[in-house]
């Protein structure tokens, strides 16, 4: 039991990250394009702001068990294959992009208006404003952000076990309900609580020592 479940939390250790990588990439500029495009945003464009949305809106809204299914053929070109942690890894990224693009809209929302002016004033460009004032001034609300996503991303990977995507929750569905053994069920759970804690320590810690006010 012990070599399985060390095999099965360095797998979730390795989707989660990799699917937390991806959703910075992606769903970082997302979030800023969000808040840019919006009314009190840097760079108004209601038409585009809708479009994004409800793109963001669709994303969000269906079920992760759902969306693996239903991005398998795409999954397939990605990664090569639809079973196993690398795979999962798709659909992970791709359900924590949207989710975590809103997160970062809400963080920059809540700079004060009155540096975004000030640096208006000064002649900052747009992409001087967002560089240089937005991002860091919502440094921490961006980071825990990023630790309430990476928490997310925890849980969708435990339910990534439902069609062999590897890691803690493979193993809970193979070993402890379809073979009915509860020392199984009950050491992934485990695990997958102390990963969690992990993460929202660090995450609360580095969020803590960036807020200044």
């Amino acid at each position: 039991m012990t070599d399985k479940l060390v095999t099965a939390s360095l797998e979730t250790l390795q989707m989660v990250g990799l699917s937390a990588l991806w959703t910075v990439v992606f769903g970082g500029p997302l979030g800023v394009l969000l808040y840019a495009t919006a009314k009190r945003g840097v760079s108004p464009n209601a038409p585009l702001n809708r479009v994004l949305g409800v793109i963001v809106n669709i994303g969000r809204s269906v079920p992760f068990v759902i969306l693996m299914v239903a991005i398998i053929p795409f999954t397939r070109v990605v990664a090569g294959t639809t079973i196993g942690s690398t795979a999962s890894v798709v659909p992970l990224a791709v359900a924590a992009i949207p989710f975590f693009a809103r997160l970062v809209e809400s963080a920059l929302i809540e700079v004060d208006p009155g540096v975004i002016e000030a640096a208006q004033a000064m002649g900052a460009k747009r992409t001087g404003i967002v560089a240089r004032v937005l991002i860091p001034e919502s440094l921490p609300g961006l980071v825990r952000a990023l630790t309430v996503t990476i928490v997310a991303i925890t849980g969708y990977s435990a339910m990534a076990g439902a069609i062999a995507g590897g890691g803690l929750g493979d193993l809970a569905i193979r070993y402890g309900y379809q073979r009915y053994d509860a020392a199984y069920m009950v050491a992934t759970v485990v695990l997958l609580l102390v990963i969690v804690q992990i993460f929202q320590f660090a995450g609360d810690l580095a969020a803590r020592r960036l807020d200044h006010r």
